[in-house]
């Protein structure tokens, strides 16, 4: 492929050699460029790309694409300029790896809590339909039966295009991916044509990042903004900002509820541990999740399912049979004392308040609700007062532990979560900071009946602490101390 059909679409500002030379691979790493590479120079939160377009060169980059030009200009090097490094990267990778996403049925899913349910949910329903499909979510990858791991919730934009090549190579026609904020605002998705995009709900996260509520809801928007005219934009009516967020849209709008008139209308007739009974388009259908939030979940699905062309009542059938994802409200019970333990990967405010008041809403008898739950170290520290208030309000007894650390002092942050907490909630609270400990002593506290939420990492298999991530998986320590597995 020829450097000039890679750089197409691609605001670029000035170039210094030809860009007929021949193209063999695009990277933003200067370490993994081979000859006939080219080089993207992105200027990334830790470090900046245009301080190793020396080394890009060394190693044999034939092009390089930057936003500032270089002092010394290697000659037989081409050096493009463009006004974005970032947003260049992605259109570059989508062209160098064949436009994959103009190939693919394509729907994204953003939100504050929700993304990892909707998607995996719709992998696993137009699985069912008879598609082959990928996922791309928090939890994991997968391309059809094939798992692979994920590290971040959106990958950057050259593994993405990398990653949306092989599904389309390996026969996919559906793709369901989650869209974060961050992916957003870094234009790790640009150059992507989405089929359509789906908005589950917006509440207070990632501050640390965004700084304030109203970039971080204008990063989202940003995505409706975006989508063309033949894509859907399906949006919750029932979050206040719903209707906000499709605000500028040039796509087909559609709305889902549980509450309010929209294309998409669900209604919950029973909600208990064993499932939700439904009313959703004048159907009566049984799902296999519960809480108020998985059913708003479903509905999203459905609408998603019905604008992609599906037919109501095989849709309908085929969801009812759906479990969830890794580490969102999965359950243990103990085989003997029957205590049931939950791991769900609440780490927000409104996720922790929502699974709290789903099971204390689904409690039929006088058990205790014992929550342990911790805040992530180097992450918006203005969320941790507010999740230890609403553990100690919503909880019988709440055990502030570590949740991944990072480099801050477990025992810190385990202080900020305590500010939150009133005197008079106090006599609930428990601080314990080694988080395996902290498990150990719910179980220990946990009588027949009792039920424990262990909140904060979910799907997660380690801890991070001082940049190294040590096993750990909260599901797996839970089931141990129920005597289900070998310790």
């Amino acid at each position: 492929m020829l450097l000039s059909e890679v750089l197409y679409k691609t605001p670029v500002r000035s170039v210094i050699g030809s860009t007929s030379c021949e193209v063999k691979g695009v990277t933003s790493d200067s370490r993994s460029v081979s000859s006939g590479f080219v080089f993207i120079a992105v200027k990334g939160i830790q470090s900046d790309g245009h301080h190793f377009i020396h080394d890009a060169v060394e190693n044999g980059a034939a092009a390089v694409v930057c936003e500032k030009m270089p002092e010394t200009i290697r000659e037989g090097v081409v050096y493009v300029q463009v006004e974005d490094s970032a947003r260049a990267a992605g259109i570059i990778a989508h062209n160098f790896y064949g436009k994959p996403s103009e190939k693919l049925i394509l729907v994204g899913v953003t939100g504050t809590n929700g993304k990892t349910t909707i998607a995996t949910l719709l992998y696993k329903l137009f699985s069912e339909l008879g598609y082959t499909c990928g996922l791309i979510s928090t939890v994991e990858n997968k391309i059809a039966e094939q798992s692979l791991p994920s590290t971040h919730t959106t990958p950057d934009a050259i593994s993405l295009n990398r990653l949306l090549h092989e599904m389309m190579r390996k026969g996919c026609s559906h793709v369901f991916m989650e869209t974060s904020s961050h992916a957003l605002h870094q234009q790790r998705v640009a150059g992507l044509q989405y089929t359509g995009a789906i908005f589950s709900n917006i509440s207070h996260d990632h501050l640390d990042y965004h700084k304030t509520f109203d970039e971080y809801m204008r990063v989202k928007k940003s995505f409706f903004d975006g989508l063309e005219e033949k894509a859907f934009a399906l949006s919750n009516a029932d979050d206040k900002r719903g209707e906000y967020m499709l605000q500028n849209t040039k796509a087909k709008k559609y709305y889902y509820s549980l509450r309010k008139p929209a294309d998409f209308k669900g209604k919950i007739l029973d909600n208990t541990l064993d499932g939700l009974q439904m009313i959703i388009d004048d159907k009566e259908v049984h799902f296999r999740l519960f809480g108020e939030f998985n059913a708003s979940n479903l509905m999203a699905v459905y609408g998603a399912a019905r604008c992609l062309g599906e037919e109501k009542d095989k849709v309908l059938c085929k969801m009812s049979n759906l479990t969830g994802a890794e580490g969102r409200l999965d359950f243990i019970v103990s085989p003997e004392e029957k205590i049931m333990a939950i791991v769900d990967y609440a780490h927000t405010p409104d996720a922790l308040h929502n699974v709290l008041s789903t099971i204390s809403s689904l409690r039929k008898n006088q058990g205790k609700l014992i929550t342990v739950v911790g805040c992530g170290g180097d992450r918006d520290k203005t969320k941790r007062p507010v999740m230890g208030k609403t553990a100690c309000e919503l909880s019988d007894v709440a055990i502030f532990t570590s949740d991944n650390p990072r480099s801050e002092a477990p025992e810190k942050i385990i202080q900020d979560m305590e500010n939150g907490v009133t005197p008079a909630l106090k006599k609930k609270l428990i601080t314990i900071s080694d988080r395996k400990e902290a498990i150990k002593t719910a179980v220990m506290l946990a009588r027949p009946g009792d039920i424990i939420l262990i909140a904060g990492k979910g799907h997660e298999k380690y801890q991070e602490v001082n940049g190294v991530k040590y096993p750990f998986d909260d599901k797996q320590v839970v089931s141990e101390m129920f005597g289900l597995l070998k310790k």
